[in-house]
């Protein structure tokens, strides 16, 4: 994959788990303690911890005598409207709903005002019998009478949420399976599923409607070389040559008479050179529109940093193009179905994606970088022994690839950690540390160690292995973010972590891990109103509509706090 992190694949991670979203590598997938970040561990006495559907009316269903559905008591109102009630949970039970609304109807025009627990009770129970007719208008009604009564009242806010659910209203069905979220303690898997789902689904809207019209934005230089550093034969991403430099940069008699011409392709690449990206899409459309003999090489680069800029729509016309030529060289056909492949991954295609990456292994066999991608799709696909292969398949190509046998040890390590099995993992490490001594001046090699140190709770090697990171390349924003989140986990140490985050920032203002990573932090220290602008911050720099997707359902988490924190005084525990 083209990317400038490493992947990981859906499981084996050994971080908390409200610290899931923040890894290493795109964000695939989002499980439930992935978005509802402030899940904490298990608590005692949680109130409503049972994961069972909760369908069932309160209170007794013994039978009282009488056979319609009128209920009388002659006693105090109070129990007269307790045995409507009863009477009304026998129907519930025996299906006959539109009875057992009766009965809870009269249970509560018999219920007095200042008995309020049972009054709530009551319209929770008629709420019910509503719920098993669909009528999803009067649940919420109902529902909502009885929070109004018991704004703690778990069984109806959690029944008005699915109300909501189904009448599409998902920004308040989310704030109220949050309350009950908190209210369980984040403990039963039933609401906590359904707040995936809902902020999955909110996410999913909001990205496609905003990334579409989204402003394109060039990342920081740090990330583009980080990014075309994962390419050995990737022909527009190399030097100029002899031959190409543009006219000024010749002596009088000139270099080679064929690039005497104007070519924008060249332009571009000496753009590239110069670190001024911005400029390297309109030349490339000029070489592009007149035709010039690098029209497939400008193709490729100008579909590769429209890829940069999250605009895969004017990528992906560049890409079929390219490689659908074919008397064009094989390495840049090769090169474009790479591209298409990851492009593919990130917009879940993955089996267009497969395809494009093995269509790429059939038109140039002994390309490297076709193997070292391939292997880093099959890792986010959890086919490890497939990844092994590929890597394999690189090393052989390029002995002396330093990233592509980082990755390699990297998916050994997940192998035999999802595994549990202890000598394999300890071989994995040992490898790693082969693999430091061999290519010690491989940044990707001690951050992926680093990874697998934290794993096995290895912090203070870890660290190390962090500082080595830095000292290769103390540009790279990402190896801070996760410094930081080591001094979390290592130390609890907030205060050191986040200044570390800070410092990511001040690297490179364009790090979205960091702008993400920092907003989860600021979940978990209750400063909710921050982490929403460091998640907006996040949004702005999204490279994918998915990753789009992924950020607006952490900033939803976080705004359905506030709401619920405002209505009801209810808030998840803290750092």
């Amino acid at each position: 994959m083209a990317a400038s992190k490493p992947v990981e694949s859906q499981s084996g991670s050994g971080f908390p788990r409200w610290q899931l979203a923040l890894l290493v590598g795109t964000p695939i997938v989002l499980g439930v303690g992935a978005v509802y970040l402030w899940k904490r561990n298990k608590t005692k006495d949680t109130p409503g911890k049972s994961n069972g559907e909760r369908t069932t009316p309160e209170g007794s269903a013994n039978p009282v005598q009488g056979q319609g559905a009128r209920c009388d008591l002659a006693h105090l109102p109070l129990d007269r409207a307790q045995g409507a009630k009863n009477k009304g949970n026998k129907y519930f039970k025996a299906g006959k709903y539109e009875q057992a609304i009766q009965c809870y109807t009269e249970a509560i025009g018999l219920c007095p005002r200042d008995n309020q627990t049972d009054l709530s009770t009551f319209y929770q129970n008629r709420a019910a019998a509503y719920e098993q007719q669909m009528k999803w208008t009067e649940v919420v009604q109902d529902c909502t009478q009885a929070v109004v009564i018991n704004p703690r009242y778990i069984k109806a806010l959690f029944r008005r949420a699915k109300a909501l659910e189904r009448l599409d209203n998902k920004k308040e069905c989310l704030e109220d399976v949050t309350a009950v979220c908190i209210l369980e303690a984040f403990q039963n898997q039933q609401s906590m599923l359904l707040a995936d789902k809902v902020l999955k689904l909110l996410g999913k809207e909001k990205a496609k409607d905003q990334y579409k019209n989204r402003d394109p934005l060039m990342p920081s230089p740090q990330f583009i070389k980080s990014y075309f550093s994962s390419f050995t034969d990737d022909i527009i991403s190399q030097p100029l040559q002899k031959g190409e430099k543009k006219d000024e940069d010749k002596d009088n008699e000139g270099e080679a008479a064929e690039v005497t011409e104007s070519s924008g392709y060249l332009k571009a690449k000496q753009y590239m050179e110069e670190e001024n990206y911005d400029k390297i899409i309109s030349e490339c459309t000029k070489e592009v529109e007149s035709g010039g003999k690098y029209t497939a090489e400008a193709l490729l680069l100008r579909a590769t940093f429209y890829l940069l800029i999250g605009n895969a729509t004017g990528a992906q016309p560049d890409l079929d193009r390219v490689i659908n030529m074919e008397d064009a060289n094989v390495k840049l056909r090769a090169n474009a179905l790479i591209k298409r492949g990851s492009m593919y991954m990130q917009q879940q295609q993955p089996m267009m994606s497969t395809q494009d990456f093995n269509m790429a292994a059939e038109i140039d066999t002994r390309n490297a970088d076709v193997y070292h991608h391939r292997g880093q799709l099959k890792i986010l696909l959890d086919q490890v022994e497939e990844a092994v292969r590929d890597f394999d398949e690189c090393i052989l190509l390029r002995p002396d690839s330093a990233l592509a046998q980082a990755q390699k040890g990297f998916a050994l390590y997940r192998q035999a950690y999802t595994g549990n099995s202890q000598s394999q993992v300890q071989t994995a490490m040992d490898g790693f540390e082969d693999i430091i001594r061999r290519f010690p001046k491989c940044a990707e090699g001690y951050a992926l160690y680093a990874q697998a140190l934290t794993d096995q709770q290895q912090f203070g090697k870890a660290d190390h292995m962090y500082n080595k990171c830095i000292y290769l390349e103390p540009d790279n924003a990402t190896t801070y973010v996760h410094k930081g989140l080591l001094q979390l986990q290592w130390k609890q140490d907030l205060d050191r972590g986040l200044d570390f985050i800070s410092r990511a920032i001040e690297i490179d203002n364009k790090c979205d891990f960091a702008y993400e990573t920092m907003g989860t932090i600021e979940v978990q220290r209750g400063n909710l109103e921050k982490a929403i602008d460091m998640f907006n911050k996040a949004i702005n720099l999204a490279k994918s509509e998915m990753e789009m997707a992924h950020l607006y359902s952490l900033c939803d988490a976080a705004y359905a706090q506030t709401e619920v924190a405002r209505k009801y005084g209810l808030k998840p525990p803290t750092l």
